[in-house]
């Protein structure tokens, strides 16, 4: 009769960390990244501020969100590094921000629908 190991266990190479995210490598973002991302958000700052100095009618909510919604997304990638995350890790959340921009666009085309005519 052959001995066979009672504990065997399995071995095998897991490059995505899929198994055991939380022992992934951690990325190390460099402060000239940082600089990069603090100056596009003042600048998208000082574009927003420009914007609300216009008057573009119904479209000033729209740019707003629009602006906001890019510092949104520079913010996710960056400082809560998304960017350097597994695939699942940015699908979810991918379909947070997509649950977003359709609450955003209902709530606007509701908005939009309400005064026919008045403006």
């Amino acid at each position: 009769m052959a001995h066979e190991p009672q504990h065997a266990e399995q071995h095998f190479h897991d490059p995505a960390n899929i198994v055991n995210p939380e022992h992934a490598e951690h990325h190390i973002v460099s402060p000239l990244e940082y600089s990069f991302v603090f100056g596009t958000l003042l600048l998208c700052t000082v574009l927003t501020v420009f914007a609300a100095t216009l008057d573009l009618g119904v479209f000033n909510p729209v740019i707003a969100l629009a602006i906001a919604s890019f510092k949104g997304v520079i913010v996710i990638l960056f400082f809560m590094h998304v960017k350097y995350q597994s695939n699942l890790i940015k699908m979810t959340v991918g379909a947070g921000f997509f649950t977003f921009l359709v609450l955003i666009t209902m709530t606007l085309s509701d908005y939009m629908s309400r005064a026919w005519g008045l403006w």
